[in-house]
């Protein structure tokens, strides 16, 4: 039977002069619709028509897995008849597996502590290494860093203004380093460990500075400063239980408010002042003490002779002294049973001298 495309499915009246058409008047019994025009390409071709291609195995694939086989059901149907619920129960098996693995094994740093929690409860400590627990959520593990130096800068706006001992303002910045010693009391006992952290250093800072004087402050008494708070913070957290162990404090500034700098400097100056004056002072008494003390031991020496020879020693310190009395001043000597006169050498020396006044003469005479 010959199947002719649609479009030649005519009329009659399309049919009726077939002698006319490009492939002959198609009345042969050849394949060519005719015995002398070109063979019609809509036509059978010699041979007769190719069966269907033979599907490959990838399409019956395809089409079993579209659940297009030859059972006839419309769902879904698995490859090389595997049951469903087998699959579904490795499936569930692979995500448990996973579960336990992540949640049973933990890997703790050398640098940390684990806190484990039995359904919230502390439960124990896991040291370094790579530790087994229950899974979650049964089991609970908090990586805790116990070697890292936390460092708090106070205040936060970059500076704080401070009452000192003797009515002053102080300006203040200073920091806190601290680090976790107690994983445990660091986890459960307190809240906000860095918060109250602050807090505690900030009420620790202004008591001590409460009991301290501006010169302190300002001067050679920060590192007495430093070590008050230190203990006094650490106290405080020991009370709390906190778990936190203070490394140190640091006095970064510590001066006086910038509205009275030109005063406070002042103040300084005449206090430096004064310590000048007082080590001169000090240093003016040692050398007149030496000097006294140097006296002391010449008389001393002069003792030990007079003890000696009392008269010798008598006469000579005699002479001696009238030697320093006289040796500054015009001199008459009286003998018995008159008056020498003397000759003063020493005024008509100084006559001599250029642009010397005269000696006035002396009123009453020589005697």
């Amino acid at each position: 039977m010959t199947n002719l495309p649609s479009w030649l499915r005519r009329p009659s009246i399309l049919l009726n002069d077939s002698s006319n058409g490009p492939w002959g008047n198609g009345g042969g019994d050849d394949n060519n619709g005719g015995g002398s025009g070109p063979r019609n390409p809509w036509s059978v071709p010699p041979g007769g028509r190719k069966g269907a291609p033979k599907p490959t195995a990838l399409d019956d694939f395809l089409k079993r897995a579209r659940g297009g086989g030859s059972g006839g059901g419309g769902g879904p149907q698995l490859p090389l008849g595997a049951n469903p619920r087998v699959l579904w129960l490795i499936g569930a098996a692979l995500i448990v597996a996973v579960w336990l693995i992540f949640t049973s094994f933990h890997q703790i740093g050398p640098q940390q502590r684990g806190v484990v929690t039995f359904l919230g409860r502390y439960s124990g400590m896991l040291d370094p290494g790579i530790r087994l627990t229950l899974p979650a959520p049964l089991v609970a593990v908090q990586k805790v860093d116990v070697e890292a130096v936390r460092v708090d800068e106070f205040p936060r706006d970059g500076s704080d203004t401070v009452l000192t001992g003797d009515q002053n303002i102080l300006d203040l910045a200073y920091t806190v380093r601290w680090r976790v010693d107690n994983p445990r009391d660091f986890v459960f006992e307190i809240k906000d460990p860095t918060e109250t952290v602050r807090a505690t250093a900030e009420s620790a800072m202004r008591a001590v500075l409460a009991t301290t004087t501006l010169n302190e402050a300002i001067g050679a008494g920060r590192t007495t400063i430093e070590a008050q708070v230190a203990q006094m913070m650490q106290q405080i957290l020991n009370d709390y239980r906190a778990g936190v162990r203070v490394q140190g404090i640091s006095i970064k500034q510590a001066a006086a408010p910038a509205s009275l700098i030109d005063d406070f400097n002042a103040v300084t100056a005449a206090q430096q002042e004064a310590v000048g004056n007082l080590n001169n002072a000090r240093s003016y008494s040692q050398q007149v003490v030496a000097r006294a003390q140097g006296e002391a031991a010449s008389f001393d020496k002069v003792y030990e002779q007079y003890r000696l020879a009392p008269e010798v020693t008598r006469r000579r310190m005699y002479y001696e002294t009238m030697e320093a009395v006289l040796a500054k001043t015009d001199k008459t000597i009286v003998e018995t049973p008159g008056v020498a006169p003397l000759l003063p050498l020493d005024r008509a020396r100084r006559l001599e001298e250029p642009n010397a006044q005269p000696a006035q003469p002396q009123q009453g005479g020589s005697r």
